[in-house]
């Protein structure tokens, strides 16, 4: 298994730079595996600081790697897509998937952010939006009413 990109960074890919995120978060299969993923950051100039690896010339730049499985709130059920770039394939987050991931933020810890970076997502890439609606009726007692607001914001 390989690691699956989530998060901001997906967020600023799928917005098309229209957000930037200041940190990789990096889904983890083998996490149990810590220690190599250590060595193996350390060997090419990273310090792990906190649960986080930084690099003296990138300081700006955040690395995390998050223990499996890829969920999206109560969802466990996450098919990441696969982009090629120059050749390599990442593992990411969909564009519907990156959408209910800022909504769960919004959702669980009223991070206006997030549903910011939903929309930035939605307005820039196509996306299932019966998924979204059905992820958040499910998801959480209030997941109507943040749906619609997030509906309503989108069309506007």
């Amino acid at each position: 298994m390989q690691s699956v990109l989530v998060g901001g960074a997906v967020v600023a890919i799928y917005s098309k730079g229209a957000y930037r995120s200041g940190d990789l978060d990096l889904v983890e299969p083998l996490l149990s595996k810590s220690s190599e993923i250590q060595t193996i950051m350390e060997s090419i100039g990273f310090k792990k600081v906190n649960r986080h690896f930084v690099h003296p010339k990138c300081k700006h730049l955040y690395i995390e790697f998050v223990s499996a499985p890829v969920s999206i709130g109560d969802d466990y059920k996450i098919v990441p897509d696969e982009k090629e770039f120059y050749g390599k394939i990442l593992k990411i987050l969909s564009p519907t998937d990156c959408i209910k991931d800022r909504l769960a933020s919004y959702l669980h810890f009223n991070a206006r952010e997030c549903l910011d970076q939903a929309l930035l997502v939605a307005k820039n890439q196509r996306f299932d939006l019966q998924k979204v609606k059905e992820w958040c009726l499910n998801e959480s007692s209030n997941g109507k009413e943040v749906f619609d607001e997030f509906v309503n914001l989108y069309h506007k």
